[in-house]
């Protein structure tokens, strides 16, 4: 007979004395960082300071062993539910079956031996199968324990808001939706955009003006855009609309989660089946043409605030009503077609170019589990980038309709969505259908790295752990 099985508090105090070296009855944040390096767990780079975060009840920047153990014994628990939640036919073990199933769960189509090698870097017996005690061993100084954090790089997390209008939302667990993890992710993501937005709003009125003023006559270049800006209304000018595509977020956000999820429901209801790219694409682009059907008023009043002059609306409420008061109801969707066509090669190439972006890097690097957030947060950018690409001449054209819509007199015939793509294509080329493109492309990796930062910062406050 071998010895017996330890006990968890002396597995777990035998753990606290490896990662205490100078044995003085306290673990610090360096050995912390040494110990996950040594004992080679597989975490992000932050983990020492979320287990020390997390587990230090007193505050005194340290874990002694009660802190520790009481720490590992909640995680365990969650643990103990995401294998669950893994181990689909309840034989307490976890294959390369429930891996696949969990994986198209997230909308990845993954191969069977991508799914044996995430189970060989746990599995210590060469069974190809993951039980219980090899699952709580390897992630039992990961700070992940939902299904989510812990298969998150596999899937396209848009929570993170870089400023314009992504199609596709993330998805979340039961466990998530049980302890009201969503929203706090959520509020974390709206309020990262808010921040992010806010920073970069001066690029995204030049962008505006460009799109609607610059011409082949009346060039408006990038430093130009800006001095004439602040000359016409100081520098608080520069901010003129953001409000607007601000407060916007909250309820394009909850209009796009809350139909995304009831779209997919009735897409995957016949089957059972987890929804794959194609259903998570049509998922996701019903939903985004839903928000944006609902918020779309809001579009044509930030874009009238952007090209408005100082004094011309003194509020939100004043502009929309000057709207109303003018133009009537129907100016307010002024665009609605272009901005809806938009949404298609936008959530189409979007979400193709980050599956195969990923899947890349996945397959040279297969070795390791997690590619980090900074290796999705590029593939992200990338994928972004190409989709508007391909939806910018429809912004563009969107834009002017919504600007048109104020000029006297006007003209409905003239500036139909046909009719300005053939105007602006014979007086302007090609290249009239990208105008605005540089600053829109120049706020891009600003937004996406105060918008994580934000995030994170926020997840914290709100008792999130981080990715």
């Amino acid at each position: 007979m071998g010895p017996p099985a330890m006990t968890s508090e002396e597995r777990m105090r035998e753990l606290f004395e490896r990662l205490d070296t100078d044995g003085n009855g306290q673990i610090d944040i360096e050995e912390l960082r040494a110990g996950l390096q040594l004992l080679g767990t597989p975490v992000q780079e932050n983990a020492g300071e979320v287990i020390l975060r997390a587990g230090d009840t007193n505050k005194d920047g340290k874990l002694d062993l009660e802190e520790f153990t009481r720490y590992l014994k909640e995680h365990e628990k969650k643990l103990r539910l995401t294998f669950k939640s893994l181990d689909r036919n309840n034989d307490g073990r976890i294959d390369a079956s429930e891996i696949l199933h969990a994986m198209e769960h997230l909308g990845l189509h993954i191969t069977l031996t991508q799914a044996e090698n995430i189970l060989k870097s746990m599995d210590k017996d060469n069974t190809i199968q993951v039980d219980w005690n090899e699952w709580r061993d390897f992630y039992l100084l990961n700070p992940a324990s939902s299904v989510q954090e812990i298969l998150q790089y596999w899937k396209h997390t848009t929570v993170l808001d870089v400023g314009d209008s992504l199609t596709v939302p993330d998805e979340f667990t039961e466990e998530e939706r049980t302890t009201g993890l969503w929203w706090r992710q959520l509020v974390a993501g709206g309020g990262a955009g808010a921040v992010s937005r806010t920073c970069t709003a001066p690029l995204d009125r030049l962008k505006v003006i460009m799109q609607v003023k610059s011409s082949r006559s009346n060039h408006i270049g990038l430093i130009g855009g800006l001095r004439t800006m602040v000359r016409e209304g100081g520098l608080k000018s520069l901010w003129r609309g953001n409000g607007v595509n601000v407060v916007k977020i909250a309820p394009e956000t909850a209009i796009k989660f809350t139909s995304y999820e009831q779209i997919k429901k009735l897409i995957g209801s016949e089957s059972g089946k987890p929804l794959g790219i194609a259903e998570r694409f049509m998922s996701g682009s019903l939903a985004g043409a839903t928000a944006q059907t609902v918020i779309y008023p809001m579009e044509v009043v930030k874009t009238r605030l952007a090209l408005g002059q100082t004094g011309e609306y003194t509020s939100i409420v004043d502009c929309g009503r000057k709207i109303l008061q003018r133009q009537g109801l129907r100016a307010f969707y002024k665009g609605y077609m272009p901005n809806i066509l938009g949404i298609i090669p936008y959530a189409g190439i979007d979400l193709a170019i980050y599956e195969t972006l990923k899947n890349r890097w996945l397959q040279k690097h297969n070795e390791r589990v997690n590619p980090g957030v900074f290796v999705l947060l590029g593939c992200a950018t990338a994928s972004s980038t190409c989709g508007q690409l391909a939806s910018y001449p429809l912004v563009l054209v969107r834009t002017r309709m919504q600007a048109a819509a104020s000029q006297q007199p006007f003209d409905a015939k003239q500036v139909s969505m046909s009719n300005l793509f053939r105007s602006i294509w014979r007086n302007e080329g090609f290249s009239g259908l990208y105008r605005g493109l540089v600053p829109n492309f120049m706020k891009v990796i600003p937004a996406v790295g105060i918008s994580y930062v934000v995030y994170e910062n926020i997840k914290r406050t709100l008792g999130v752990g981080s990715h």
